[in-house]
């Protein structure tokens, strides 16, 4: 049905050109998908455009509901200014960006936004053609700065031929909007020569083609309809036997950077820090990996970068700052590769996918080859996205480890929701993240799933666990009355010591818990947990329990004090 056309790029024409686009990604999203081969050949672009964009809107319908149901004048109890809306559309693209084409985009949104509130005034009628030419060109020049090694042949190609275009052309906003479109879709066609790997698989660059999709709701906003002939871009899915006999193993460095062949790992996640910290990041990040992107301002970043070592990646973050939202992804052996002879989309066979409560867990977890979610303190993750996180894993069979007991049905839900959708899972129902530690440690991808699934099951039930944590007001417990401050020593979920000192409630539990026997201690320490303690607990084993190991992890922002596991 067609669209009522915008004279200019208002608050209305950023809600309307948001929801245009989200549901032309919604309808290109599977063929983007499939045309996935750079920088890694892990099929998801045309979602991951997606799920930002979804983002977006949300931020941009949020924005519009802070104001009512009304039609008014911009700014009033009707409808946000085209500042509130175009900052919304930004800031909900940044905290919803996925993969290394959304967190693009939400540059290039970022980009268009602060040029379209910066020329806006709340009494305006909204930007016409030439501002938005502007906010085309900062949008692609903030895009391209972005990324610490830009790539011809990529959506950054296709943005900057669409602000190009944008700047020759001459009128209202609808003229400039398909001038860009055409720039970006004359771009798109051209990319498969500018890029060995695409042109080998006989495509055209995924983020690329998703921003085509993207311009061309622009142009829906403005015309009235969406644009079609001359100027749309075609897109050829290769079939497999293509792929296959297209992409030769690589020969050398310079074809293996073509190719897509690189680091194991996809780390994202949201950063509040200060400018000059994100400025260290970017350069240590780069020395880790490559396909780095760090978008965002004002405090809030989002940093995407593929590694080998992903505990380094989220170490640097929190040296930067306060990470959190920390994705953790193994490409997988058929994930990474567009070379030697593997098709695109294969998936892997089995996968581990774990929801950790802090930072350094989720680099653990990371670089053991798990996909994680983080439950960050009062926020457990919901069912949606631990399906999610399941179908990030990419593997015909997937193993769940909860780590926690409130989140069982949880875990149940997303088991049966993916299920559905053919993946085999295997629900543990581990209880603390270091039960997921023992049974991550025996977890074999070689073997039988079932095989597999009982190995892990029965380290995760071999391994008791404990917290500490401090009161947060008085209570009745089983242990006694606690009082707010005191320092609580939880085996099993239960309270099983009081205290008033960290160092002797932790000693007193480890006491507690070897009284049962045991082999090995593991210590996961909080962000709030004394420096000293972690020495202090090793040399105390040492001493009472000649024949116990200790393992120390640093947790980072976990909630708890301490995680205690006894295998």
């Amino acid at each position: 049905m067609p669209q009522v056309p915008q004279t200019f790029f208002d608050a209305l024409a950023v809600r309307t050109w948001c929801a245009l686009a989200l549901a032309a990604l919604g309808r290109a999203r599977e063929e983007i998908d499939a045309i996935n081969v750079y920088p890694v050949a892990d099929g998801d672009t045309g979602t991951n455009l997606y799920l930002t964009l979804e983002s977006a809107c949300a931020a941009v319908e949020a924005a519009f509901a802070g104001h009512g149901t009304g039609t008014g004048p911009a700014g009033t109890a009707g409808i946000p200014t085209l500042a509130d809306a175009a900052r919304a559309m930004a800031h909900g693209a940044l905290i919803g960006a996925r993969g290394n084409s959304g967190t693009i985009l939400a540059q290039l949104l970022r980009g268009m936004a602060q040029v379209l509130a910066a020329d806006a005034d709340g009494e305006s009628a909204g930007v016409d053609g030439p501002g938005l030419c502007l906010a085309l060109r900062h949008a692609a020049d903030a895009a391209r700065q972005a990324v610490a090694h830009p790539v011809e042949g990529t959506i950054l190609t296709v943005a900057s031929a669409a602000a190009d275009a944008a700047t020759a052309a001459d009128g209202d906003c609808g003229t400039v909007a398909r001038a860009a479109y055409e720039g970006a879709s004359a771009a798109l066609a051209a990319t498969p020569g500018q890029l060995a790997v695409l042109g080998r698989a006989g495509v055209v660059d995924a983020g690329g083609r998703g921003l085509v999709t993207v311009l061309g709701a622009l142009v829906e906003t403005f015309r009235g309809e969406a644009p079609g002939g001359a100027g749309a871009a075609r897109v050829r899915v290769p079939a497999r036997s293509e792929v296959i006999e297209t992409a030769p193993a690589p020969d050398g460095p310079d074809e293996c950077a073509d190719a897509g062949c690189g680091p194991a790992f996809e780390v994202i996640y949201l950063l509040e820090a200060e400018d000059a910290a994100v400025a260290r990041l970017r350069e240590r990040l780069d020395g880790l990996g490559d396909s780095l992107v760090v978008v965002g301002g004002d405090g809030l970043w989002n940093v995407h970068v593929h590694v080998d070592d992903a505990g380094a990646a989220v170490e640097a973050g929190v040296e930067a700052g306060r990470p959190y939202r920390i994705r953790i992804t193994h490409f997988g052996v058929g994930d990474v590769h567009t070379g030697g002879g593997r098709p695109p989309r294969e998936r892997v066979q089995r996968a581990v996918v774990a929801v950790v409560p802090g930072e350094g867990l989720a680099g653990l977890y990371g670089e053991a080859g798990a996909t994680t979610v983080l439950a960050r303190p009062g926020e457990p993750p919901a069912s949606g996205e631990l399906v999610e996180a399941v179908r990030r894993a990419h593997a015909r069979e997937v193993v769940l480890l909860p780590n926690d007991a409130d989140l069982r049905h949880t875990a149940a839900a997303a088991a049966e929701q993916a299920r559905s959708e053919g993946i085999r899972v295997a629900l543990i129902p581990t209880r603390s993240a270091v039960q997921g530690i023992a049974a991550l440690a025996v977890h074999e991808p070689e073997r039988r799933f079932d095989e597999d699934v009982v190995a892990m099951t029965s380290a995760a039930g071999a391994t008791r666990y404990a917290e500490l944590a401090v009161a947060e007001r008085q209570s009745w417990t089983m242990a006694g009355i606690c009082q707010t401050g005191d320092v609580l020593g939880l085996i099993d979920g239960d309270v099983a010591v009081i205290g008033s000192d960290v160092a002797a409630t932790a000693e007193a539990v480890i006491d507690r818990m070897l009284q049962a026997g045991g082999e090995m201690v593991t210590l996961v320490l909080g962000d709030e947990a004394p420096e000293s303690i972690a020495a202090h607990l090793e040399g105390r084993v040492r001493e009472g329990y000649l024949a116990v190991d200790t393992v120390v992890y640093r947790g980072g922002r976990q909630g708890a004090l301490l995680l205690i596991g006894v295998e």
